[in-house]
């Protein structure tokens, strides 16, 4: 009857290891899954600072005397008094083939 006990005590222990270490790798292989959702959310979240501050410096700039002349001068074609405007005009004699129907 002692031999019965210990193989039933064996068991028993056997049993609970396996539950124990199949419950310690799923919790650790979701651990490892999380770690990796939070470093690409990290990842993520350091870009758009990044975009932030690069958009917040560009709208100082965009604010300023300096930024405000120089839009007006790309998008509108004004200049400074004094400063002369030079409109150049490629012209080409190649012809493109003409396409058939």
């Amino acid at each position: 009857m002692v031999r019965l006990r210990w193989v039933l005590a064996a068991a028993v222990l056997g049993v609970t290891l396996a539950i124990i270490g199949t419950g310690t790798v799923i919790e650790l292989r979701r651990a490892s899954r999380l770690k990796s959702m939070v470093d690409a959310r990290m990842e993520e979240l350091v870009r758009l600072s990044r975009t932030i501050q690069d958009l917040q410096e560009k709208l100082r700039y965009m604010q300023s005397p300096e930024g405000v002349a120089r839009k007006a001068r790309q998008d509108f074609n004004l200049v400074f008094p004094g400063e002369r405007i030079y409109r150049l005009e490629i012209g080409s004699e190649d012809r493109l083939p003409a396409q058939g129907p």
